[in-house]
């Protein structure tokens, strides 16, 4: 049985190795996993807490409706219960977007490097796919807006953007809006939302009351902690909020996903212990960097996108070998590069001194 042809251009995702057969293969004690933009810090405490105190009915489908997560976060957004969307994570909800308003010969605009499942979806879909290559890191909105032609439906923005962690300002997103056709739908991927600076931050839920063509997504997966769970959410009108949840699976959020992301939304502080934490170790690594003369974007989110004196792909698997699962830049559409998560202070401690003698061995090669 043959499928669609585009999938004959394709490749499926391929997951990294688990821990234990890297430990075996290389003999190390201890993984630490910078590969996947997770939080170091595990999840809320009061969640782990209080989900003893619950019982799931599971042979029971879950809330479709998801009703308590949803009441939490319209309470807290000031947004209507109806402008919601939920998910399996922002994967999902990416994939939903793309069935519900592209088809085949449409056509979508995104950057250059950014999260790939943009296009993997459209062009499962058979969309004709643009991409405009970023500039110093980030979004060339003008050119973006220059590649909209009538047959445009989805553009794609990604702030702070994945794989190089730099943000749209308020400022540059609206001059956008303001030019983008209102027939074009605009997406807005805020994964990583909550590390960025508040001076970065676009205040989409209220963008929404100007802008009709606009979903925001935003995700639990992230600095929630709660990646193995899969649940992410989109705001955006009613009108285009009913025609997403058509498309949608009635019971695409499990039960457990749904209480935990309840509870961890309500435990800002820690949101907060988290973006503190994580601020601290990205100056430190910043610094650590210019030491040895390496190049980085100025990131607004968990991880840094760091240039290399090799091939990232070389650093790789120099760092595996020490137990160390970093994100080859090759594999995102920039060589050169590595994507590192940031992760706790004392394996980042590790980590600037296993760079240390990666930058010296490179330099006695030359």
């Amino acid at each position: 049985m043959k499928g669609k042809e585009i999938l004959q251009q394709m490749t499926p995702y391929q997951p990294g190795k688990s821990a234990e057969h890297i430990k075996r293969k290389y003999n190390v004690d201890k993984i630490v996993k910078l590969a996947s933009n997770e939080n170091p810090y595990g999840y809320s405490p009061v969640l782990k807490q209080s989900l003893n105190n619950f019982s799931f009915n599971f042979e029971f489908y879950p809330d479709g409706y998801a009703t308590e997560l949803r009441s939490t976060l319209s309470d807290t957004l000031k947004v209507n219960d109806e402008q919601f969307v939920f998910g399996s994570g922002s994967d999902e909800l990416i994939q939903i977007i793309v069935r519900t308003f592209l088809q085949h010969g449409q056509h979508t605009i995104m950057a250059t490097p950014t999260f790939p499942q943009y296009r993997h979806h459209a062009l499962i879909e058979g969309a004709h796919v643009t991409e405009v290559p970023v500039v110093d890191g980030k979004h060339d909105l003008d050119k973006m807006l220059a590649e909209v032609t009538e047959n445009t439906k989805v553009i794609w923005l990604c702030t702070p953007n994945n794989p190089t962690g730099l943000s749209i300002s308020k400022d540059e997103f609206v001059s956008f809006m303001d030019r983008c056709p209102n027939e074009v739908l605009v997406v807005l991927d805020e994964a990583y939302y909550e590390f960025q600076d508040p001076k970065y931050d676009i205040d989409a839920i209220n963008q929404l009351k100007v802008y009709s063509n606009l979903i925001t997504l935003r995700t639990f997966s992230k600095a929630y902690g709660l990646a193995g769970l899969r649940v992410g959410y989109a705001v955006t009108t009613e009108k285009i909020a009913r025609q997403l949840n058509i498309v949608r699976g009635p019971f695409n959020t499990s039960q457990i996903a749904q209480k935990a992301a309840v509870i961890a939304f309500k435990d800002q502080n820690f949101i907060e212990e988290t973006v503190s934490k994580n601020k601290i170790v990205k100056d430190q690594f910043a610094q650590f960097l210019k030491t040895i003369n390496w190049e980085f974007y100025p990131s607004e989110a968990n991880f840094m996108l760091v240039k290399t004196p090799s091939s990232g792909e070389h650093l790789f698997n120099f760092l595996i070998e020490h137990g160390y699962i970093i994100r080859p830049g090759e594999l995102l559409g920039y060589p050169k590069t590595v994507r590192i998560t940031l992760g706790e202070k004392d394996d980042m401690a590790t980590l600037h001194l296993l760079l240390q003698t990666y930058n010296r061995q490179m330099l006695e090669q030359e």
